[in-house]
């Protein structure tokens, strides 16, 4: 068993950070917001509900929901330029700590790239380090599917991401942060999880994660000790 203090030294030892986007590094849904601006936001919230509970496979659910909201490339840029995003309190301090601190840090979204391209560009992240869905278009700019290849796409896929980045990298220590169980799941690979509950408290994330926090400056406290 990890002690507090072994987990700490972990997180300011750290090669690599790696947050979930959703409910974590913004306060939104990213999926549900979609849903809401496309006018099937009860629908959907539903369908979101369950897969979170693990009652279908994540793609499965990500196929049921964008099947049923049916985006275009003009109304995920609407949703973008009308309702951007907000970032949850903290995060822009301590990934930019974290960054002055020679720390890779990676954003990691079962969500899509459009709208988690647009949060990294915030961060100053370079979309290099964001892995989530691509939507795809036709030409005409309606909804054509997603790139089921995308390792995001798939139940586990986070841990994946974090296997591929400690090969591609070779980083001695990884950590995950995040809300929800997709993200707990990732460790291991990663060498330690970190729940966030700042925006919602999921409780299988809190009773399990062996380091829980609620605001990010607790990180961020740790990194200038």
């Amino acid at each position: 068993m990890v002690s507090h203090s072994e987990l700490r030294e972990i997180f300011c030892s750290a090669d690599a950070v790696c947050f979930d986007v959703d409910s974590t590094v913004i306060r939104e849904e990213g999926i549900d917001e979609l849903a809401k601006f496309c006018g099937v936001g009860d629908a959907v919230s539903e369908m979101t509900r369950r897969a979170m509970g693990g009652a279908v496979t994540f793609k499965a659910a990500l196929t049921e929901r964008l099947a049923l909201i049916q985006p275009s490339r003009e109304q995920v840029q609407k949703l973008l330029s009308d309702h951007p995003p907000h970032l949850t309190p903290g995060i822009r301090e301590l990934v930019s700590r974290l960054q002055q601190r020679n720390v890779q840090v990676f954003l990691i979204s079962g969500g899509f790239r459009s709208i988690v391209e647009h949060v990294a560009s915030k961060l100053n992240i370079p979309a290099t380090n964001v892995f989530a869905n691509r939507l795809k278009f036709y030409f005409n700019g309606e909804y054509a599917g997603f790139d089921e290849s995308q390792l995001t796409s798939e139940s586990g896929g986070k841990g994946k991401v974090i296997g591929l980045l400690k090969e591609r990298f070779h980083f001695k220590k990884i950590v995950m942060i995040g809300d929800g169980a997709t993200d707990m799941e990732a460790c291991p690979p990663a060498d330690i999880f970190i729940g966030f509950g700042g925006n919602v408290i999921r409780q299988q994330v809190k009773d399990n994660a062996k380091w829980y926090i609620t605001d990010f400056g607790e990180l961020l406290q740790e990194l200038e000790k």
